[in-house]
C-alpha cells in the first residue's frame, strides 16, 4: 500500500475555501498602504544567510535555533528567509533605491522558522512588511501607527492595545545592559536556563520571556526608559504627545523589547487578548543603524511586520457572519450535446459581466447530476441551456439559495432578471 505523502509539519495549506478571505485580507491592506504612498517591492523567499546573520544578530533565537539554512549545488549558505526586512535593506541598497529618500516599501509573503508549531505560530507563516527609510522624525513613527489604526478600522478588528516603549541609542543600550546583568546575575538561581543563556549574550531578551515564573524578577528589573539618552527621551515624548493629540491611547511597556538586534529608538506591538499567548498581531519600531550596518550609508529607517494568519483568525473571531465569497452563476446545458453551446454562452456572459464569477459545467451527466453539482458549487443561480433555449433565444435562470421559482427569459431580458438575485 502506498503512503500517503503529507505537508510538513507546521506548513499548512490554504484551501479554496479559505483563499477568498486571504485574498480579500491582502487586497484591504494593500488599499490602505496605497492612502500612505507605500509601494510594494517583491523579494525572494531565499537570501544568503549572511543578510540575516550580520542584520538580526548572532545571539538571537533565530539565528541560533529557528533558521531553515543550508548548503547549495554551488556552495552557498543560504536561508529561507525568516522575517523581512533584512531582505528589503539589502534589495534598496543592492537597487539603490536609497539614493532618493524618503522611501516607502511594503511587501507581503511566506516567512519560515524552525519552531514549534502551536496556534498563531507555524513554520510556514505569512507576513505583509512595511518599511519606512528616511525620517527620523517621531511624526514618521506616528504616521505608521495612525496608517494601523486606519486598516483596523478597514478590517473590522476591535479591541487592540497598543503597547510602546523605546530602546535609545547604543550607548544608552549598552549601559542599560550592564545594569541588567547586573541585576539579574543577582538571582541566578531563580533564573531559567534558557534566561541565564541569554544573560551574556542577549540580556534585554529576559525581559521577554514568557515564563510565569520569572514575572516577579523580571517586573523588579531597571526599566530602560530611566537609561534613556535626552535625544531618545524627547523624541519618545514628542511620539506620545502626537498619538495623545490623535486620540490613540498607547501604554508605555518598559518591558517590550525586539527579538532582533537592530532596533533602537521607538517600538510598538499592537496586542489582543483572544488568541492566547500569541496576542501580538502586528510589531515593529526603529531601525536607524541598519542600513550602515549593511553597507550603506547611514539612513534612519522604521517599519512593521503583521501576520496574516493571525489577522484572519482574529477577524473571525469578531465578525463571524462574515460569508466566504461564493460563485454567482453555474452555465450549464441540459444535455451532454450541447456542453459546446453552454461554452460559448459562458464566454459571453463573462465578456458582459466582467465582475461576476461564472462557472461552467464542464462533465458529462444527465441534469439531476448537473443540478446537484450546480448547487455544490456554492452558485447563487445556475443559468440551464436547452434546445427550446437554443432554438428561441432564451435562457433558463434557475435560483439555486432561495425558493423562487426558475424563470426563462429572452437574452435581453437576463440582466433584469439577474438582478433579482445578485
Amino acid at each position: 500500500m502506498k503512503k500517503t505523502l503529507k505537508a510538513i509539519r507546521g506548513m499548512s495549506d490554504i484551501l479554496p475555501q479559505q483563499s477568498s478571505s486571504w485574498t480579500k485580507l491582502e487586497h484591504s491592506i494593500a488599499s490602505v498602504l496605497n492612502l500612505y504612498a507605500y509601494r510594494e517591492i517583491r523579494l525572494p523567499i531565499v537570501e544568503k544567510a549572511d543578510v540575516f546573520q550580520r542584520s538580526i544578530g548572532d545571539q538571537t533565537d533565530i539565528v541560533q535555533k529557528e533558521m531553515y539554512s543550508f548548503a547549495d549545488k554551488n556552495g552557498d549558505f543560504i536561508t529561507l528567509r525568516p522575517e523581512g526586512t533584512a531582505g528589503c535593506v539589502r534589495a534598496a541598497l543592492e537597487n539603490s533605491l536609497l539614493q532618493q529618500i524618503p522611501q516607502r516599501l511594503w511587501y507581503m509573503g511566506p516567512m519560515f522558522r524552525h519552531e514549534r508549531p502551536q496556534r498563531g505560530r507555524q513554520r510556514q507563516f505569512h507576513q505583509v512588511g512595511v518599511e519606512f527609510f528616511g525620517s527620523g522624525a517621531p511624526e514618521a513613527d506616528a504616521e505608521l501607527i495612525l496608517l494601523t489604526r486606519r486598516l483596523w478600522s478597514e478590517l473590522g478588528i476591535r479591541d487592540l492595545r497598543l503597547e510602546i516603549n523605546s530602546l535609545g541609542d547604543a550607548n544608552s543600550r549598552k549601559q542599560y545592559k550592564e545594569k541588567l546583568v547586573s541585576y539579574f546575575s543577582r538571582h541566578l538561581d531563580k533564573l531559567d536556563e534558557e534566561s541565564v543563556l541569554r544573560l551574556q549574550k542577549n540580556p534585554l531578551r529576559i525581559l521577554d520571556s514568557k515564563n510565569p515564573s520569572l514575572r516577579y524578577i523580571i517586573s523588579r528589573a531597571p526599566s530602560l526608559i530611566d537609561s534613556l539618552d535626552e535625544q531618545s527621551r524627547l523624541h519618545f515624548e514628542k511620539f506620545q504627545n502626537i498619538l495623545e493629540k490623535y486620540g490613540i491611547n498607547a501604554v508605555v511597556n518598559p518591558r517590550l523589547v525586539r527579538g532582533l538586534d537592530y532596533y533602537n529608538g521607538t517600538v510598538f506591538e499592537w496586542i489582543t487578548e483572544e488568541l492566547g499567548s500569541q496576542g501580538t498581531v502586528c510589531a515593529g519600531g526603529r531601525y536607524d543603524n541598519l542600513v550602515e550596518l549593511m553597507g550603506g550609508s547611514a539612513v534612519p529607517a522604521i517599519g512593521l511586520a503583521m501576520g496574516l494568519e493571525r489577522l484572519l483568525e482574529l477577524q473571525s473571531l469578531q465578525n463571524p457572519l462574515d460569508a466566504p465569497l461564493t460563485t454567482d452563476l453555474y452555465i450549464c446545458a441540459t444535455e451532454n450535446d450541447l456542453d459546446d453551446e453552454a461554452l460559448k454562452f459562458a464566454e459571453l456572459l463573462r465578456d458582459s459581466y466582467p465582475h461576476l464569477s461564472i462557472q461552467l459545467h464542464a462533465s458529462e451527466g444527465k441534469l439531476k447530476a448537473r443540478l446537484k453539482k450546480a448547487d455544490r458549487s456554492g452558485a447563487r443561480v445556475a443559468i440551464l441551456i436547452g434546445e427550446d433555449e437554443i432554438r428561441e433565444n432564451q435562457v433558463t435562470v434557475k435560483p439555486l439559495r432561495t425558493r423562487a421559482e426558475q424563470t426563462t427569459c429572452s437574452i435581453s431580458e437576463l440582466e433584469e432578471v439577474l438582478g433579482r438575485f445578485l
